[in-house]
């Protein structure tokens, strides 16, 4: 195989992960509520692991470890909050959301969209990571990277499906949302490798201005809707597991 090809189909792939990882709800029922928070849960406690150690860590690292890469980690986080914040007040949902779910409150849904929203600008600054890693002549590098990334993926796939199932999305709208959500990243990946001269040295601010977009739709959005239910306590080992488990993968992937 010419080596040139290479990092198109990792980068590919990775972009593919996050609708693989949906696949598992073809063989799901439906969902009730208790197992809807409880996933819920599940998936907001992977998304703050993915937001600590697949973002704002390696932001910090494309820092130095300065108080200037600090500061701009931090700046980072909190533009990144006060974004999601304005697409959550000013973007026409409406448009987004379809009333044909009979039964279902529209502010669940709403906060659906936007947890795939945020899903979604989280995977460009990954996708960007992978570009500059095969942009910086490294072919492992890249590998390493992208398969991190499609590993991490998988679960982020399947806790938008079900989550979008929870509103009464059916598994075949669920998945292809959970398939899009992913291809921002081979974009992303794309613009890194061919201008890695210039997002390199943006990538430290564009992991924390994720991270913060993960940070707000998380605590805004997604742990209170698991709590108004009753199954508060439930909800809240599911973000530890969610939580755990992807420590797992952030640990065990390096």
């Amino acid at each position: 195989m010419d080596e040139k090809l290479i990092p198109y189909i990792v980068i590919g792939l990775a972009g593919l992960s996050t609708g693989i990882g949906s696949l598992p709800i073809l063989f799901s029922e439906d969902v009730s509520q208790k197992k809807l928070d409880v996933l819920l849960g599940a998936a907001a406690g992977i998304m703050l692991a993915a937001t600590c150690f697949s973002l704002i860590v390696p932001s910090l690292e494309a820092g130095g470890g300065t108080i200037k890469g600090v500061l701009i980690t931090s700046l980072g986080i909190f533009i990144g909050g006060v974004f999601l914040d304005l697409v959550d007040k000013y973007s026409p949902h409406e448009h987004l959301l379809d009333h044909r779910k009979e039964g279902v409150d529209n502010n669940n849904l709403k906060r659906i969209w936007l947890f795939v929203i945020a899903i979604t600008i989280h995977n460009f600054p990954e996708g960007l990571a992978t570009g500059v890693g095969f942009g910086s002549g490294n072919i492992s590098d890249g590998i390493t990277i992208a398969t991190a990334i499609a590993i991490q993926n998988l679960p982020e796939g399947l806790a938008v499906a079900l989550s979008l199932r929870g509103v009464g999305y059916s598994k075949k709208e669920a998945i292809i949302i959970s398939a899009l959500t992913g291809f921002v990243e081979p974009i992303a990946a794309l613009l890194g490798l061919g201008l890695v001269s210039i997002f390199k040295p943006l990538l430290g601010f564009i992991l924390a201005f994720a991270g913060g977009a993960m940070l707000f739709v998380i605590s805004d959005e997604i742990i209170p809707e698991t709590h108004r239910n009753g199954f508060e306590r439930e909800a809240t080992y599911g973000i530890m597991i969610g939580f755990i488990i992807m420590l797992i993968l952030d640990v065990s992937l390096g």
